[in-house]
């Protein structure tokens, strides 16, 4: 176990799919911009003479998008204005995992032809990209929904348009008509799932009927998914596929949405916003799951916030499916998350689940006022680490701390109850002492670890701390040191208390 661990340590923290076009050549603005006139007038070159975009344009980066798909994969793509703009790169990650998830064999396969991979994407949008990569890349048969005729109307026009995959890709219509989609034999346990009615506006209209009392709680906290259906009502009878997946509506609400001012993505609120956000929709894919069954072998969703998932693995533990998986989406600075589970019987035994270890630590920034961002969050730890003379070498490209401590630094940190940043302020947010700081076990060496800043939805920003140098004393006094900085950072810049994410 020993060695197993310690070839589990020497594996790189995930960035980019490996098998990511863009892994190791990035999108080269310059070439784009020389091969496409179109493109061209949307790239300028700043002091560094590096060729760059206006993040801020939506026209800026559909236009990256089209070409990006015409130059790199073949495929002719437009959206009209306002619709939802996917980022190739980010999109290719989640197409590859599921590769990876189809390929471990964990689950059986559920059809005789192996070649034939069947995809479900939920809410493909005017943009149609998982069908258009699944099936470009590796040969994937998709069934696209929607509910929304612009959606609908776009993701035929492009899958039509690309004939050499049109034959891939069915893009299908959600029946928002409740009738339609339970049928006129639906039972008394159909009804109280999905409430009274079903709300095309994702909006909720009526008190949902009454749950069980053991999921009473839960339901109220999760502002409980009143919209149209999402895959039981839309699988047909004896459909199956390998696997569906989904980029859920992230925001409770527009404003929400908007909150950063840095990007322009596009979106209408049918794809960015459900009331209770993205944990209520993937609530609403597992309970469907528990009807469908093994009418799928793998079900997924994105995840965009990290503090999410806890309470979703928890879910599904709870309606006893037999796997969960999880992985980490790192494209520049924005991180997603991706979570799995299956209802088939592994064909294998499994090992434990892998809990992170402690020299790698992680916790969510949420709420953030508009005025912060990630610099001024790095800025931050500067500050923190120099307070006691603890060396701190900031990387403001990839936004990025690396620091070296000695024991006297560290003691000092930690004898600091209240430091410089926290002095500043009206005390609106608690902090937690970090526990058995009096008996910090010392590192035989400087600790040395580094600190990254990742950019999350609007709002929130992800702070990750990994420790260079591996060993019992190091780890525990990395984790009591990154703990006491969540607290003084948490108390800075978020607007009220937040829970702590899971690690």
């Amino acid at each position: 176990m020993k060695n197993k661990k310690r070839r589990r340590e020497q594996q790189p923290r995930p960035a980019i799919h490996p098998r990511n076009k863009y892994s190791e050549n990035p999108p080269d603005f310059a070439l784009l911009a020389s091969l496409y006139p179109s493109f061209n007038p949307f790239v300028s070159y700043g002091r560094d003479a590096r060729p760059r975009i206006d993040w801020t344009d939506f026209n800026a980066t559909r236009e990256l998008t089209r070409v990006l798909l015409l130059h790199d994969h073949g495929l002719h793509w437009w959206i009209p204005d306002g619709q939802l703009c996917p980022t190739v790169p980010n999109r290719s990650n989640y197409i590859h995992w599921i590769e990876d998830l189809l390929s471990s064999e964990i689950i059986p396969k559920i059809n005789n032809n192996a070649d034939n991979i069947r995809g479900f994407d939920i809410g493909t949008g005017a943009n149609c990209i998982y069908p258009l990569l699944g099936a470009s890349l590796l040969g994937w048969s998709f069934v696209g929904t929607d509910m929304m005729d612009v959606a609908l109307e776009w993701a035929e026009r492009n899958v039509k348009t690309n004939p050499q995959i049109s034959d891939l890709i069915e893009i299908r219509k959600v029946n928002t008509c409740m009738d339609a989609v339970l049928g006129e034999d639906s039972s008394k346990e159909d009804l109280q799932c999905y409430g009274s009615k079903t709300n095309p506006s994702n909006s909720i209209g009526s008190e949902s009927a009454p749950v069980p009392s053991s999921r009473r709680d839960d339901a109220v906290e999760e502002n409980s998914y009143s919209g149209p259906p999402i895959l039981f009502g839309v699988v047909r009878d004896g459909e199956t596929f390998d696997f569906c997946m989904c980029n859920p509506p992230f925001f409770e609400s527009m404003e929400e949405a908007g909150l950063n001012p840095k990007t322009s993505c596009g979106g209408t609120p049918q794809e960015m916003v459900c009331p209770g956000g993205e944990k209520a929709f993937i609530t609403r894919i597992i309970e469907d799951s528990v009807r469908l069954k093994q009418s799928f072998r793998w079900y997924t969703s994105m995840v965009g916030r990290k503090s999410n998932l806890k309470s979703l693995i928890a879910k599904l533990r709870e309606v006893g499916v037999t796997i969960v998986k999880t992985t980490e989406f790192v494209q520049g600075q924005t991180c997603r998350w991706g979570i799995a589970w299956s209802f088939v019987p592994p064909a294998r035994q499994m090992i434990s689940p892998y809990v992170a270890e402690k020299s790698n630590l992680s916790f969510m920034l949420e709420g953030l006022q508009r005025q912060f961002g990630a610099i001024h969050v790095l800025q931050s730890v500067e500050s923190f680490f120099h307070e006691t003379g603890a060396s701190c070498k900031l990387n403001v490209h990839s936004f990025s701390a690396d620091i070296t401590a000695s024991n006297d630094h560290l003691k000092g940190i930690l004898r600091n109850k209240v430091g410089p940043l926290e002095e500043s302020l009206g005390g609106d947010c608690e902090e937690e002492p970090p526990s058995g700081s009096d008996s910090m076990p010392c590192p035989s060496n400087d600790l040395s670890f580094r600190i990254t800043v990742f950019q999350q939805i609007p709002g929130t920003l992800l702070v990750k701390g990994s420790l260079q140098r591996k060993d019992g004393s190091s780890s525990g006094a990395f984790s009591s040191i990154f703990q006491r900085l969540e607290g003084v950072l948490k108390q800075k810049f978020c607007r009220e208390k937040a829970s702590v994410a899971i690690s």
